[in-house]
């Protein structure tokens, strides 16, 4: 039987953000498969996540602004 894993999904954030590291602490008490990407290394997303992170992304562009908890992070992701 295949091992059905959640996509892989992107969070952006940026360091010293407290709401951010409680994303990633959710999302890794999940066991999800997650990339971090500071949006501070791109100027455009930075301009674009500036003011609403933490944010889940999945790679066909689908986005889930916080506050989230883990039952929204299952619906968003249809697991």
């Amino acid at each position: 039987m295949p091992d059905l894993k959640p996509p892989e999904v992107t969070l952006f954030h940026t360091d010293g953000c407290h709401l951010c590291e409680m994303a990633a602490e959710l999302l890794s008490a999940m066991q999800l498969n997650f990339v971090h990407q500071d949006i501070c290394d791109d100027e455009q997303l930075a301009e674009c996540y500036g003011i609403r992170i933490p944010v889940l992304a999945t790679a066909s562009g689908q986005e889930l602004n916080w506050p989230f908890d883990e039952a929204a992070v299952k619906q968003f992701l249809g697991v």
